[in-house]
């Protein structure tokens, strides 16, 4: 079991007070859709041209469909508590499918199941390879966010195969359900491809230190750090 150091420590009740219960948390989805509108416009063109690379590169469709794990809305029953509606028990977020321009071989986790993705993840195709290192693939999460399931910032989301052997091994992992999961993030950022739990466990850092700073400056520099991964094709999850 990985246990935080204690600077990063966040109970389910401090993370209510802030997921459930901050203006700013709240406020977001008007900057989410006038963002994501805004890029899905923009990169139209683009969308475009990667489809046609990826039908034409290998066998398999053009988007890639997975489940993940969302936000976790569940509320406790009975009397609203004074300082919020409250829940005593870590949940896990509800599922929704999160969407990407193919950028493996069909059926890549056939024979393996669920596995984390690698750096260099011989499953990549030709195009997939390229895709990941300037992050097109991800240009169709556009969709989620104008859809409501995630963020252009938060938490990175997990697959539901993955998450509970997660949340056994590092306790706080949950807690990361509690906003929005994102498109980019501190944890996107800065720890790149999940291939450990010791990675894990550093995502888990950096998203708690999210739910409880975030703030439109922090969201300014998120973005504009990630404009230069863009721009340098430095890879993350």
């Amino acid at each position: 079991m990985v246990t935080l150091g204690a600077d990063w420590q966040l109970s389910s009740w401090e993370a209510d007070d802030i997921a459930e219960v901050s203006g700013y948390h709240a406020k977001k989805r008007a900057l989410d859709v006038a963002l994501a509108s805004l890029a899905a416009l923009a990169l139209s063109p683009i969308a475009a041209m990667v489809a046609v690379a990826v039908r034409l590169d290998s066998r398999g469709p053009i988007l890639y469909a997975q489940e993940r794990v969302g936000i976790d809305r569940r509320r406790a029953n009975g009397p609203t508590p004074i300082r919020g509606n409250r829940r005593k028990r870590q949940g896990f977020g509800k599922p929704f499918t999160i969407y990407k321009f193919r950028s493996m071989v069909a059926d890549a986790e056939k024979l393996t199941g669920a596995v984390w993705a690698k750096e260099r993840d011989p499953r990549a195709t030709r195009v997939g390879a390229f895709l990941r290192r300037s992050h097109l693939d991800e240009i169709p999460q556009l969709i989620n966010v104008l859809r409501g399931d995630m963020s252009m910032i938060g938490p990175r989301p997990e697959r539901p195969q993955l998450f509970g052997n997660l949340v056994a091994q590092i306790p706080q992992y949950a807690l990361r359900c509690r906003t929005l999961p994102g498109i980019t993030g501190i944890a996107q950022i800065k720890n790149g491809y999940d291939d450990s739990l010791q990675s894990a466990a550093r995502k888990v850092q950096y998203d708690l230190y999210y739910i409880r700073r975030a703030s439109p400056v922090l969201d300014l520099k998120i973005l504009m750090s990630t404009a230069m991964i863009f721009v340098r094709g430095k890879q993350h999850e």
